[in-house]
């Protein structure tokens, strides 16, 4: 097979979103049917969990359980090992979105300030820390849209996607988790960044729903790669065995208050090889 060639993994679903590659199987959302499906190599696919909740976005804890953001009911659920869900933390609050953890077990949650598919009038998001003890404190504010969230190997930063401004955001990790050092990490020129994922070169990979594409860029913005794509790409994470696979969660876009946000069965799971092996979380 050629490089870079995209090829497609699975076809027919709704809005998907929150790849993450454990084990050796690639786990995805679909939240269209409220499902946290889990795709092997060959494309076998299996629901892993069902959630009534919109966004739908989960993330593996180091100690090898997954956590699953409940956005309309503010919680926070853990997946047990015989597929039942308990809640792991309340977060007193709905409207959620994406969740990253790093490598010390840091559990980051943000959301928007409004709710887009309401109506509401715009009011900036923010990023919670959900600590070892299960207590939530706000940790970042003013993002105008948190998206997407990753945060690099050595566990130093958090970068999290700020679909209204066009830029990914930076901060230092403190030993407690806080975080510090707020900076313009990259900015991305007319780039929509969604979901996100690092590599072994720092560098990072958006989806892009309206720019329909995944692109490559280095801390300050530098654009290294674009992958064309031929409907919205929603989020990417890189994964398989050697992790140099960059998986593409796409769908076709259709707008926020539409009643279906994407066109029913649009929904892919897009698989490419890279040059540079991802590292870091998700």
């Amino acid at each position: 097979m050629g490089m870079n060639e995209v090829r497609t993994l699975l076809t027919g679903r709704g809005l998907v979103e929150s790849p993450r590659w454990h084990g050796d199987r690639l786990y995805f959302s679909d939240w269209s049917a409220g499902e946290v499906l889990a795709v092997d190599l060959e494309g076998r696919c299996e629901v892993v969990a069902r959630v009534k909740s919109l966004p739908l976005c989960t993330a593996w804890h180091p100690d090898g359980y997954m956590l699953i953001v409940s956005s309309p009911d503010g919680q926070l659920l853990r997946r047990e090992a015989d597929g039942s869900l308990e809640t792991y933390a309340h977060l007193r609050r709905p409207g959620w979105n994406d969740i990253v953890i790093d490598g010390r077990g840091n559990v980051y949650v943000n959301g928007a300030g409004f709710n887009p598919t309401a109506g509401e009038a715009f009011a900036p998001g923010s990023v919670s820390l959900v600590a070892a003890d299960r207590e939530v404190r706000q940790v970042a504010d003013h993002i105008a849209f948190p998206n997407g969230m990753a945060v690099t190997a050595d566990n130093s930063t958090l970068i999290v996607a700020d679909s209204y401004r066009h830029q990914l955001v930076g901060f230092d990790i403190g030993a407690d988790g806080s975080l510090s050092g707020r900076r313009i990490w990259a900015d991305l020129g007319d780039g929509v960044p969604d979901g996100i994922c690092t590599d072994e070169q720092n560098a990072v990979w958006y989806a892009d729903v309206p720019g329909k594409r995944c692109v490559r860029v280095a801390e300050g913005g530098t654009v290294l790669q674009t992958i064309e794509l031929d409907r919205g790409g929603f989020a990417c994470a890189i994964g398989g065995p050697s992790r140099t696979t960059l998986y593409i969660v796409t769908a076709q876009w259709q707008g926020m208050t539409e009643a279906e946000m994407v066109a029913p069965g649009s929904g892919q799971v897009l698989a490419v090889e890279v040059d540079v092996p991802g590292a870091g979380w998700p």
